[in-house]
């Protein structure tokens, strides 16, 4: 039974449902597992919740597309 486990931000349902959906079929095709027997579990993590690089996740701010293109 293949358990698949996400840590992500929070993401709208749809795409959560995608993504298992997505996951599942690549267990089935690769590995003749069953849909059935996939299990996906998402962690959503709050930026309140995570740091990187010491720097806490909601204390970050987003790069703006000059800085993302050099």
């Amino acid at each position: 039974m293949p358990i698949v486990t996400i840590q992500q931000f929070p993401r709208e349902l749809e795409q959560r449902r995608e993504l298992a959906r997505r996951i599942t079929e690549a267990f089935v095709a690769v590995y003749g597992s069953t849909p059935e027997s996939v299990q996906v579990f998402f962690n959503e993590v709050d930026a309140a919740h995570w740091a990187k690089g010491g720097v806490m996740g909601c204390d970050t701010v987003a790069p703006s597309p000059a800085r993302d293109t050099q």
